[in-house]
């Protein structure tokens, strides 16, 4: 069983300027919680027990706001000072904390309770493959209809070739085995890097989900989400 996530919030939520100017992103609200709040509770519905959280933009109020919050789950942050590492050097460089395959979430999506179900599929299916499932989703799905798809998804297999229609959507949420990072030697890099490279391998897998996707893609977007 996965017990070890990391959530991702360390970008600098530039397409929700000028909200993002003064917020970090992951710290905007949502209804009644931030989106890192909404996040962190779906975790503890998953049974994660640890959290990693990657940090760059305006950290020190992500800080303050865990240290306020006092929630549950055994919760390490990781401040990238320097630098921001981007999404794929973010998770190397807290691969200390990971000797075991974990769960990596981006907290712009609006997670429910409703994903439960499909993450816990996605964490059977992904014991029987080892190295990296994505939770994707057709773009049909998406409440920003303007949005661009990543992949296709022949049999569960994740493919995105430059001609094709790409039909299916990232959701933000992903179980990766340690060892895809092995032969990385780059600091700052995309997790595109490594999911090129597994696709390259056919060993990149995804599972749709059949859930509406609702992702703050925009500062649009996101004040249309906050009074659906």
């Amino acid at each position: 069983m996965i017990s070890k996530a990391m959530i991702l919030a360390a970008g600098f939520g530039k397409r929700l300027n000028p909200l993002t100017l003064e917020c970090p992103k992951p710290l905007l609200k949502i209804g009644n919680e931030t989106f890192l709040s909404n996040t962190i509770n779906f975790l503890e519905k998953l049974a994660i027990k640890k959290v990693v959280i990657n940090t760059h933009y305006l950290a020190n109020q992500i800080t303050e706001y865990l240290n306020k919050k006092n929630f549950n789950l055994d919760i390490e942050i990781i401040n990238e000072k320097e630098k921001i590492l981007d999404t794929g050097g973010g998770m190397l460089n807290a691969l200390r904390f990971f000797k075991e395959s974990f769960l990596c979430i981006n907290p712009d999506t609006i997670w429910n309770i409703n994903y439960v179900k499909e993450v816990k599929k996605m964490e059977k299916d992904f014991f029987l493959k080892k190295k990296c499932h994505l939770l994707v989703v057709n773009k049909l799905k998406s409440f920003d209809k303007s949005i661009n798809g990543d992949f296709n998804l022949r049999e569960n297999l994740v493919t995105r070739q430059e001609d094709d229609n790409l039909k299916y959507v990232y959701t933000g949420l992903q179980i990766i085995n340690p060892e895809v990072f092995s032969n990385i030697n780059e600091e700052i890099f995309s997790i595109n890097k490594v999911w090129d490279d597994l696709i390259m391998k056919k060993e990149l897998f995804g599972q749709e989900s059949k859930i509406d996707f609702l992702h703050a893609s925009t500062l649009q977007v996101y004040k249309k989400l906050n009074f659906k």
